[in-house]
């Protein structure tokens, strides 16, 4: 298996072989194909390994030795370079305009993101019908190698901390993984060296005897066989292409046929929200007339294919800062506040505008928006964008939520401890006189940006079923965010990795046994699970777009020109 096209996956030398060689995977079989190598596929992949072979196929590169996703210091500067098809992010709009990036790169999200780490809501684990105990373990496992304990918060966030708190986000709730209202530090997946832990650091807790890992491989569509007795079509491989390649071939990987009496595995589609969705349309499995548009095969009509995907409506307010402050390097947040009832999440951050130059934000999501989406296709090309349309706002409520968040960021970003730190006074988000209401809702409506939380789109009883199998077919699962019908707690990072441990965990998978429930359980005592040092925390999903088309979008100069409106339309921290 090791040859000269392939590389450990650290410079220790320690983890899994990977390869970026098709031809060495091609035409070969294993027991369970997974697509997509970020927060959910890389701990699936891993604990899958354990008991069978794998492949796990990536369509980005590794994440080791890239200081862009290594080095707190370089937090966002992926999104200032030109995005090429080699970029560790992807550029991605919404039909709306709303502007944000796509980790392509082994890892996913988790290798761009602004690192917070906080675990779901018990409501959303009843809601999903899993066992409370196994997520335990899971969340346990994932925590146990790429969770880290804060063990200093920065002058900005212990000013953002008091801020929240002044404007009555409370109580104060010190350090918790936990989902609970109030003001909040949480987990984070940089260490104490300022060095990002990714999910691919999960493979390491593979077999990697078991684990095959290809990168820069894009999938085209599942590959299915009919058996012509009745029953289902069942999925017996992908067919890949190579991510950097405009004149490659096509090439076809495949699942082992079991001995005798023995069952079949699955591909397991962990592509994420944009990309599960999309592969299963490009494979012939939803709408049969999008799917004729593009002179593709309709295998299965299911309707609801790229139906109900969500994204958290949010706003960025730029603070007024000295020209000192702008010279600070970036940093994501450390607090994090839950207000409302739980239904809006705020916190701050400190973005670049350029390599050496940063702003500082506040910056609140809707937490459970009403509001939903669709995802269609916009090319036979698996490497392209789909089209999305969130549909911000068309719920009233959800508009109404938006104007409270507004209010909060004011209030937070006129505090006395803001306003004290910065020497300056900050400005209201919309000028006095005439309806404040009705400017807020406008405001709203005009200066949406979204934080990368986007969820939905293969949903539990209208895509897959309880056991997140694919409705109509055999063989094929999806095991990510867009079987989620809402975003869990402060962010979806940590639930998303413990999915991804915990369906083999429960069983689910054919063939699973007593052995892999229980492996990565932590012997250590409890204040180790978060990593021998403890760090400076950062914060999840920050993915501000300041990149090519983001530049072109119609909030660029809302954020960068200091005489305009100072809501920008910008992704932002969690």
């Amino acid at each position: 298996m090791a040859s000269a096209h392939f590389i450990h996956i650290n410079a220790a030398n320690i983890g899994p072989f990977m390869t970026a060689d098709v031809d060495e995977v091609a035409g070969k079989s294993f027991d369970y194909i997974v697509v997509g190598g970020g927060a959910c596929g890389c701990p699936l992949a891993a604990t899958l390994s354990k008991s069978y072979s794998v492949l796990l196929v990536e369509r980005g590169g590794s994440p080791y030795g890239n200081h862009l996703i290594e080095d707190e210091s370089s937090l966002g500067h992926y999104n200032i370079i030109p995005d090429e098809p080699t970029s560790v992010a992807q550029a991605f709009v919404s039909e709306e305009g709303v502007a944000n990036v796509r980790g392509r790169v082994l890892g996913g999200t988790t290798a761009i993101n602004g690192g917070f780490y906080s675990r779901a809501g018990e409501d959303f684990i009843e809601r999903a019908g899993w066992d409370g105990e196994l997520v335990k373990d899971a969340y346990e496992w994932v925590e146990s190698k790429v969770v880290f304990r804060p063990y200093k918060l920065t002058s900005w966030q212990s000013v953002a901390k008091e801020a929240l708190v002044e404007a009555g986000v409370t109580p104060f709730n010190g350090f918790t993984l936990e989902h609970v209202e109030g003001t909040k530090i949480g987990g984070s997946i940089f260490d104490g060296n300022r060095k990002r832990h990714t999910s691919a650091d999960l493979l390491k807790l593979g077999d990697f005897k078991r684990l095959t890992v290809l990168l820069n491989a894009t999938v085209q569509n599942v590959i299915f066989q009919h058996t012509g007795d009745g029953k289902s079509p069942r999925a017996r491989g992908i067919r890949i292409i190579k991510s950097h390649s405009t004149n490659g071939g096509v090439y076809e990987v495949y699942l082992n046929q079991p001995k005798r009496g023995g069952s079949w595995g699955d591909v397991i589609l962990s592509a994420g929200a944009l990309g599960s969705p999309q592969i299963l349309m490009l494979s012939g499995i939803g709408p049969h007339e999008h799917l004729k548009h593009f002179n593709i095969s309709p295998l299965i009509n299911t309707t609801e294919v790229g139906k109900g995907i969500q994204d958290n409506p949010g706003l960025a307010f730029v603070l007024n800062i000295s020209q000192a402050l702008q010279k600070q390097p970036p940093a994501g947040a450390q607090i994090v506040g839950v207000a409302n009832d739980f239904r809006i999440i705020i916190a701050s951050l400190t973005a670049p505008i350029s390599l050496n130059m940063t702003i500082k934000i506040i910056s609140a999501k809707v937490a459970n928006p009403l509001s939903r989406g669709e995802l269609k296709l916009n090319s036979t090309d698996p490497r392209q964008n789909p089209s999305v349309k969130f549909n911000y706002f068309e719920k009233e409520r959800d508009l109404d939520e938006c104007v409270q968040m507004a209010r909060l960021i004011e209030r937070a970003a006129r505090t006395d401890s803001i306003e004290k730190f910065l020497g300056r006074t900050q400005s209201g988000i919309v000028d006095g006189g005439g309806s404040v209401e009705e400017k807020l809702r406008g405001l709203c409506k005009k200066n949406v940006s979204t934080i990368g939380h986007y969820h939905g789109g293969c949903l539990v009883g209208s895509v897959v079923d309880a056991d997140y199998k694919v409705l109509g077919v055999e063989g094929l699962r999806v095991l990510d965010g867009s079987t989620f019908l809402d975003s869990p707690g402060t962010n979806p990072m940590a639930t998303v990795m413990m999915l991804g441990r915990i369906l083999n965990q429960s069983g689910i998978l054919t063939g699973s046994d007593d052995t892999t429930a229980t492996i990565g359980r932590s012997s250590e005592p409890a204040n180790h699970r978060f990593g021998e040092v403890r760090n400076r925390m950062r914060i999840g999903n920050w993915n501000q777009n300041l990149g090519k088309y983001w530049k072109e979008s119609r909030s660029f100069k809302a954020l960068v020109n200091p005489m305009s409106s100072q809501i920008a339309k910008s992704s932002s921290i969690i």
